[in-house]
């Protein structure tokens, strides 16, 4: 699909045409794309504008972005389409969740193929029937990275809810149906809870855009290990794709 590019500073994110790479990491958290940039050479930061922090640089000389999209599907969504305003194509959400599946351990890295879409976004887009799938490539990327650096990783589907606090056990009135559905979500495979995959996937999948997801395993359902481990390494398999995507095209 072709992309609309616009001549001004986009309203949310701050950026403009030509001032993002094809290739965008999304990280949620405007520290975590501080610490990505890093990563990068000749990393220059580009905007920071509410939750939406943007930085572009290189890795193997070639261009490369990062842009937190703060918590939840609706920034993601808002993130993601101004992104592609600005020239951006191909997206790789660098994130963190909780383990729901049982040989998930904290520390591990997940790369989610599918999204359950429990968020409330995407479904202002487009019916729930439809699936929020990443990209093949980006996926197989994403393995191929992971398998390449020894990390360990596990490939399969993730639940994005809204409601963080609402996992905890009777702290909402929900609570009890809550547990139960987390229940369901381990019998049928589901391997981590996260906020953001599902939106990601669907606003891209639904314009023609690619992406993907790697998550970094920071506790149980619920809870919070620090410090956060694996976080390093999902953006390190991160990268390590986009590297793999750029020299195959």
């Amino acid at each position: 699909m072709q992309r609309r590019l616009v001549s001004e500073k986009e309203y949310h994110i701050g950026v403009g045409p030509g001032e993002v790479a094809r290739y965008v990491l999304l990280p949620g958290d405007p520290a975590r794309a501080e610490l990505i940039a890093k990563k990068f050479d000749e990393a220059k930061e580009i905007a920071y504008n509410r939750e939406f922090r943007t930085f572009t640089g290189k890795v193997d000389g070639m261009p490369i972005s990062v842009t937190s999209t703060g918590i939840g599907g609706p920034s993601a969504a808002i993130a993601v389409e101004e992104l592609a305003r600005c020239g951006a194509d191909t997206f790789i959400r660098v994130g963190t969740a909780g383990a729901l599946g049982k040989n998930v351990k904290i520390g591990d890295v997940v790369i989610a193929h599918a999204a359950v879409r429990e968020e409330g976004t995407s479904q202002q887009y487009v019916p729930l029937s439809y699936p929020a799938v990443a990209d093949l490539e980006v996926t197989n990327a994403l393995i191929k990275s992971a398998k390449n650096l020894g990390i360990r990783y596990h490939l399969g589907v993730v639940v994005s809810k809204d409601a963080f606090y609402a996992e905890e056990p009777g702290r909402v009135p929900l609570s009890k149906q809550a547990e139960e559905l987390w229940g369901l979500w381990r019998r049928a495979q589901v391997l981590a809870t996260e906020m953001e995959c599902a939106t990601i996937f669907t606003v891209a999948g639904v314009n023609g855009w690619r992406s993907g997801g790697v998550l970094a395993i920071i506790g149980p359902v619920g809870k919070i290990v620090r410090p956060l481990p694996a976080v390093e390494n999902a953006i390190k398999v991160a990268i390590g794709a986009v590297k793999i995507l750029a020299k195959g095209r």
